[in-house]
């Protein structure tokens, strides 16, 4: 991985009027390039060249070659969110992975033609799947798997055996990637200095260091971090509870964001920016400060109301609860939407394990009371 170099600002540009582009250009479309985009509004000379300089990026392209879906042609796109799990480095104090990283968070995230509508499908770690063979980090192949883990492709092959499961998966091309491990994701949240919202109940989760009362908070990192890593604390313990949790926090991410009025305070503006974009790995077409902000310009129109949330639509493996699989012709109609650049309909998501969990309703934006005291 590199780090990758852009374009700079272009001469005679009016910095303010820059500036306000860039602020409508906040409105992105996952948690974690909710905080990439921030990368962008950064400046030129020394600042720009800094955070250029943080962003790593992997030539997905070159790895996969031109087996793979063709492009939808029409101005829409696709973008692969992870959230990995690495316990290596900093990451250590997670705790131990027997040495292999998995994506523990996974959206497809559609942008649809005119991005001015968008469509975010999580895919639960614990789905089996086909895995394709897939080239070893360290040389060698992995084979094919029938019904992998989904998890699993990162762990075997990084990010490019990552993209090329999710596409065999969806049918769909994906046009870039977006990645972000545990302390990066902290590290945002504090620099952010932390993100509010409300819990409607207590969640306690000791393996995932989460004790919240029921009220209003603002989460730290490590507590914003603990949030979406939970799955005992809240609904029946499996990973599709732990998605709504992810996804109502994406929500507060976002508001955030769009609330902190950042341009006024230079000084924190460059230590979020800072802290963003040493917390991703790209794809190398979004490896530079000046292309993930082309990419932040064309979703500046796109509303929150006009992002739909789901997950893929799965049932509980009859020989094992602690595993999914598709429900193939509700799985497929979710895919056959997004490449037909339509919304999911409705009655794809009926009838899925995930419409039976409401670990959503346990987290809600901000109400301004605060949590109750402890006894």
């Amino acid at each position: 991985m590199s780090g990758t170099g852009g374009p700079r600002s272009p001469a005679g540009a009016s910095p303010l009027g820059a500036r306000r582009r860039r602020r409508r250009g906040l409105r992105i479309t996952a948690w974690v390039a909710a905080g990439v985009v921030l990368a962008g509004a950064g400046g030129a000379g020394y600042v720009y060249s800094r955070l250029n300089g943080n962003i790593h990026s992997v030539d997905i392209d070159a790895a996969l070659g031109d087996d793979r879906p063709v492009k939808l042609g029409n101005g829409a796109m696709d973008i692969l969110v992870l959230g990995s799990d690495s316990r290596s480095g900093a990451n250590r104090a997670y705790g131990h992975d027997g040495g292999s990283a998995r994506s523990d968070t996974a959206m497809v995230v559609h942008l649809a033609r005119g991005h001015k509508r968008a469509t975010v499908v999580s895919i639960p770690r614990d789905t089996l799947v086909y895995r394709p063979a897939c080239a070893k980090p360290r040389g060698g192949t992995a084979p094919a798997a029938k019904r992998a883990m989904f998890n699993s492709a990162y762990a075997v092959g990084g990010p490019a055996c990552a993209v090329r499961t999710v596409e065999k998966l969806t049918g769909l091309r994906m046009d870039h990637y977006l990645e972000v491990d545990f302390t990066g994701f902290k590290n945002l949240v504090n620099a952010l200095g932390g993100v509010p919202l409300t819990t409607t109940q207590a969640i306690r989760d000791p393996k995932s260091h989460l004790d919240l009362d029921a009220g209003s908070h603002t989460l730290n990192g490590d507590q914003a971090l603990g949030l979406v890593r939970t799955r005992h604390g809240i609904a029946d313990g499996s990973d599709l509870g732990r998605i709504q949790l992810q996804q109502a926090f994406m929500k507060a991410l976002m508001d955030r964001v769009r609330g902190l009025g950042l341009l006024t305070s230079p000084t924190k503006l460059f230590s979020v920016a800072d802290t963003a974009t040493s917390a991703v790995t790209t794809d190398t077409g979004l490896g530079s400060v000046g292309k993930l902000m082309s990419l932040a310009q064309s979703v500046r129109g796109l509303k929150s109301g006009q992002i739909h949330m789901v997950t893929l639509p799965v049932r509980f493996v009859p020989t094992d609860r602690n595993r999914v699989e598709p429900i193939p012709a509700k799985a497929a109609t979710v895919w056959a939407a997004l490449r037909a650049d339509k919304p999911v309909p409705a009655s794809a998501l009926t009838g899925s394990a995930a419409d039976r969990t409401d670990a959503g309703k346990v987290v809600g934006p901000d109400t301004g009371q605060p949590a109750p005291e402890k006894r």
